[in-house]
């Protein structure tokens, strides 16, 4: 009995260290991620380093609106005007002038309303009794976007100061109208925010993984023991690829609307790439995740037991490993190209010739099992010869195959 209650003893021991290492793994693995995005800002211009630049802006914006606001004009409502022009150092210019207007419409009802619901009631409770509510429906109301919700809290600020004479809530609006022009003008003047490399960068990040999930599955199937585990972590490669694709869908809607300012006034005020790939890129890159979706999903089906289709003969699946392995090199020199324009390697016309042999060689043998009359495995090596192909006249276009 006593070593049983030792054992029990052990146990928790184990369970209370086992859980107090994964608060400290989950810190360290932050810190990690922190420390990569320090390295990442200090390296050269990227992601880390825009998020840097905007954050110091929306600090530089409002101190800026804090000292014309207090020092300069001596008001004494000068709150305003800096929280305004923090929040409206946005992600793009248009965005901050969008925002601007409607944060400026919430704050003037938020106001308006604040004081007439304490004309009314002449009680702080009752006023806030009878604005909030309706302040907080309208805040829903699309024509705020999602700047609504500082309606109520102007109203807050109103009422809970005693401010709702009619020179007070001019004040408040002035000097919200201060704010936002100097958080929109931060913004626009000073390294104003173009998100034309986040599109570059994301498409050269899906061909490098691309590439890497390409690999991955042709070292397993050079192999003869991989089982449904392997398929499974393939078809988790090709969920992280839906991933980055959505990641750079994101990019280009950001591109877009960092454009939507004259593009004569953004080059003046800070160069604009001016070679960002097109939106073909996008759509070339965005068949060939689906195809490799396709491909991870037929060795899904293969390696299960209670399906009938079962994976083609070993030595057949490592010539078509091969033919992977040279695709996804194509892939990696796709996403050179795509990160580094200017550095534009010729193709490898050996690499090609190879990936056309190991093509026919893969043909033949399904030929041979059709021949045969093994409709199981033909099915399976059929769609991946499929997919293959498919990836492959992506990656190289022009190149037809019989």
């Amino acid at each position: 009995m006593a070593r049983g209650i030792q054992d029990r003893g052990e146990d928790v021991r184990t369970l209370a260290r086992s859980l107090a290492a994964r608060p400290a793994g989950a810190v360290r693995q932050e810190a990690r991620s922190v420390g990569r995005a320090v390295r990442a800002a200090c390296r050269g211009p990227g992601r880390e380093r825009d998020l840097v630049v905007q954050s110091l802006k929306a600090a530089a914006a409002t101190l800026l609106a804090w000292l014309v606001a207090n020092e300069w004009l001596g008001d004494p409502m000068a709150l305003m005007a800096p929280w305004v022009a923090l929040v409206l150092v946005q992600a793009t210019v248009y965005s901050s002038l969008m925002r601007a207007v409607q944060q400026f419409a919430a704050i003037c009802v938020g106001a308006l309303l604040a004081s007439a619901a304490q004309a009314v009631t002449d009680d702080t409770t009752g006023a806030l009794v009878l604005c909030v509510p309706v302040l907080m429906l309208l805040a829903n109301w699309s024509r705020f976007g999602d700047q609504g919700v500082y309606g109520a809290t102007t109203a807050l600020f109103v009422l809970a100061t005693g401010s709702v004479s009619g020179a007070a809530v001019g004040h408040r609006l002035g000097q919200a109208a201060l704010g936002a022009a100097l958080g929109v003008a931060v913004n626009a003047l000073v390294l104003p925010p173009v998100h034309l490399r986040d599109v570059r960068e994301n498409l050269a990040a899906l061909a490098r993984e691309t590439a890497d999930v390409l690999h991955e599955i042709a070292a397993g199937l050079d192999r003869d023991d991989w089982d449904p585990g392997a398929a499974a972590d393939w078809s988790r490669g090709s969920d992280r690829l839906e991933r980055r694709l959505g990641a750079l869908h994101s990019a280009r809607s950001w591109s877009r609307e960092s454009l939507r300012v004259p593009k004569g006034a953004l080059r003046t005020l800070r160069r604009v790439p001016p070679d960002v790939p097109s939106e073909e890129e996008d759509e070339r890159w965005s068949r060939i995740t689906g195809h490799i979706r396709a491909l991870t999903r037929t060795l899904v089906v293969a390696t299960d037991d209670d399906r009938v289709p079962g994976p083609p003969d070993g030595r057949i699946l490592r010539t078509y490993a091969r033919l992977l392995d040279l695709v996804a090199d194509r892939c990696r020199a796709e996403g050179d190209r795509l990160r580094h324009p200017g550095s534009v390697r010729p193709p490898d016309r050996e690499a090609e010739t190879r990936m056309e042999e190991l093509h026919d060689r893969v043909q033949e043998a399904l030929r041979e099992q059709a021949a045969g009359r093994e409709a199981a495995r033909t099915t399976v090596l059929g769609s991946l010869l499929l997919q293959a192909e498919n990836v492959w006249a992506e990656v190289v276009p022009g190149v037809v195959r019989q």
